[in-house]
């Protein structure tokens, strides 16, 4: 188990997912974004979880997960083990979007970018963490993939938080569509 914290976030990186130019945005679009900023900070409970198994050929000896298509193959072809993880901001986030888009489109927006690029930092500091521990090794970690990236099916979703206990971990489950609960969650691969 590893505990993020998270003290700020990459404003630029939500108006990137806002689709805004790179630019700094007008006054009433700072405006959202700094109140939108304050309310994920406040409601956010970001919890993470993983899993190190050994890898053997493209496939993880004994787990319910296997990774499926010819792009996480290649990503894992020269790895000996593989890092299974899962990150969430929690319920109060999908609360908080729901409880705006109510009644403020426009901030509902913001926070809801405001959101995802909270996951993705909290992501990186889970990567930052174990890059760390395998540097210390003399081990070099893959790139960050999750199912529904190239040609792996979202569908492995379920799996994946399966083998990781995701849900009794961090309160994560899967819909009967693939989709993550929180909404506000990732799941992922890393060789």
């Amino acid at each position: 188990m590893f505990t993020p914290v998270l003290t700020r976030l990459d404003q630029g990186e939500a108006l990137r997912y806002m689709g805004c130019p790179p630019d700094p945005p007008p006054p009433e679009t700072q405006a959202l974004l700094d109140r939108g900023e304050a309310a994920v900070l406040a409601a956010a409970a970001p919890r993470c979880a993983y899993l190190v198994l050994p890898l053997d050929r493209g496939t993880i000896p004994g787990c319910v997960f296997q990774p499926q298509g010819a792009d996480i193959a290649a990503l894992l072809a020269d790895c000996g083990q593989v890092i299974l993880l899962c990150a969430t901001l929690g319920a109060g986030i999908d609360r908080l979007l729901l409880q705006a888009e109510a009644r403020d489109m426009a901030l509902a927006l913001a926070m809801d970018a405001l959101a995802s690029a909270a996951v993705e930092s909290v992501c990186d500091s889970l990567e930052a963490h174990l890059t760390a521990q395998w540097a210390a090794k003399g081990l070099f970690l893959t790139d960050r993939f999750s199912p529904g990236y190239g040609d792996m099916p979202l569908s492995q979703q379920s799996a994946l938080c399966a083998a990781l206990d995701a849900q009794r971990q961090i309160g994560l489950t899967v819909s009967s569509a693939g989709l993550l609960i929180p909404r506000k969650s990732v799941t992922a691969l890393i060789g």
